[in-house]
């Protein structure tokens, strides 16, 4: 998927690099191949390997709050036999709280990522650019655009894992 991801980073910035008419996703391809080869497909590959760790830790952290959020439905008045819409918004807020915990602790990746897929920048390879980032911009810069992901990723983690858990809880049901 990096070649794509690598073609919608270059639309979002192409104005800035060139200034020039507007790309469509095609022709931005076709840019890319023609001036970089099939290798510029793959600029922030590694960014985009170091963004596991992101999903590592938003399910180590949602798998816990799940484990506590169970213990303590053992202790409610019906046993934890029964579900009700209350635990699956408890889900949903332990897989916001996952998400957003994960997101601010991975967010460098993304800032690292998008520099590298700028377009005749001086970012070469993922520790190089941390490197000129941290020292020309601060530790402040790995953290540009944290809320606006913030806002975009909780809500949708949130549904993603609470319909999986309401599929799961329906399934089991089932049999």
């Amino acid at each position: 998927m990096n070649p794509i991801w690598m073609v919608k980073t270059r639309m979002q910035l192409e104005k800035k690099a060139r200034g020039e008419k507007k790309m469509n996703a095609l022709q931005c391809a076709r840019y890319v191949y023609k001036t970089e080869g099939v290798r510029g497909f793959y600029r922030g590959l590694t960014a985009s390997y170091a963004g596991i760790s992101e999903t590592m830790i938003c399910f180590l952290i949602y798998e816990t709050l799940k484990i506590h959020l169970a213990k303590s439905q053992f202790a409610s008045p019906n046993g934890g036999t029964e579900k009700g819409a209350s635990d699956f918004l408890s889900l949903m807020m332990a897989a916001a709280v996952s998400k957003g915990c994960a997101s601010c602790v991975a967010y460098p990746h993304e800032v690292i990522r998008t520099r590298l897929r700028e377009e005749g920048s001086k970012y070469k390879y993922f520790f190089q650019t941390g490197r000129l980032i941290a020292v020309e911009e601060g530790y402040a810069a790995f953290y540009r655009g944290l809320i606006p992901q913030l806002i975009r990723q909780i809500p949708n983690t949130a549904i993603v894992l609470s319909s999986y858990e309401l599929i799961v809880y329906l399934l089991r049901d089932a049999n």
